[in-house]
């Protein structure tokens, strides 16, 4: 800033700078056409895209959020937009195209009211007022849906599935997804809360959507170790462990020399003989708290 108090800007090489009216005009414009790249995936007869990534990666989608989230964008208007698209795809998990759309033709009509000089506060102030009109008119208007009534739980998401590849099953998938947010229910302070992180989704190669179940437990997605054990196991019991099933090496360098089998022999069985001790100290330990409780 030179002494005078006015500042000076540096900006590279072909910047433009822009400000008032036209400034506003080319936020606008830029955020429209956001809002227009997604326009048409929107309702069940959207259409999907084809997004190649700078690596040559292809991704199908109709997704709002996928779509702009694959889009490498510059400009802040449009970065705005996207934010919006993230932010109701966090808190709902749907409906990222229509706020996009939403906000695109909210943008259109404020565009109008600028060429007629009408100042952006005021506009900003009758969107605020519209906002909570509508938010009034929408709790006037909204149902109570309660754990119970699994019907409007699995109408809600079918909704959310219509115009996805997922469509065509969508039936079976709004049952198992129901039951398995209301396996994971809780109810707190009364209400019930949902912890999505309590339900995991297991993605396998080779099947089609219509073989999706539910699994109500435990899915360890892990391969057998050796090709002689057991690929299926009925009334299985799972040890678990919170620590390490291995010996311990020294700390320092060490050497052990053997000179006889018989010593080779004596050095794997104290091996095992600690490999035991670690399996079977829980057991033992539990055994002596129920002997002291028993005696006391």
């Amino acid at each position: 800033m030179i002494p005078g108090g006015t500042p000076i800007l540096i900006l590279k090489e072909g910047t433009k700078r822009e400000s008032g009216k036209s400034a506003q005009i080319n936020n606008i414009a830029a955020a429209k056409a956001i809002a227009d790249a997604v326009r048409t995936t929107l309702g069940p007869r959207g259409m999907d895209k084809m997004l190649v990534d700078s690596l040559g990666d292809v991704v199908i989608t109709n997704d709002g959020v996928t779509i702009l989230k694959e889009i490498d964008v510059e400009h802040p208007a449009a970065k705005m937009i996207i934010e919006i698209a993230k932010t109701q795809d966090e808190q709902c998990g749907d409906g990222t195209t229509t706020a996009v759309i939403l906000a695109g033709e909210l943008l259109k009509r404020a565009e109008t009211l600028i060429e007629q000089n009408v100042h952006p506060t005021i506009i900003t102030e009758g969107y605020r007022l519209a906002s909570e009109k509508a938010i009034e008119i929408l709790k006037k208007v909204a149902l109570e849906v309660k754990p119970e009534d699994e019907e409007t739980l699995k109408n809600l998401a079918k909704t959310s599935m219509t115009g996805k590849s997922a469509s065509v099953v969508k039936d079976k998938l709004a049952e198992i997804a129901v039951k398995a947010v209301k396996m994971v229910a809780e109810e707190r302070d009364g209400k019930i809360k949902v912890d999505k992180d309590n339900i995991k989704i297991e993605k396998k190669q080779g099947g089609s959507i219509s073989d999706t179940e539910l699994i109500e437990g435990i899915v360890l997605d892990k391969e057998r170790v050796h090709e002689n054990m057991p690929s299926y196991v009925k009334e299985a019991k799972i040890a678990l462990l919170n620590a390490a099933l291995e010996i311990k090496k020294t700390e320092v360098d060490a050497k052990i020399n053997i000179t006889s089998p018989e010593q080779l022999q004596a050095f794997l069985n104290e091996e095992e003989k600690m490999l035991r001790a670690l399996t079977t100290w829980p057991s033992t330990s539990l055994q002596r708290q129920a002997s002291t409780l028993s005696e006391g």
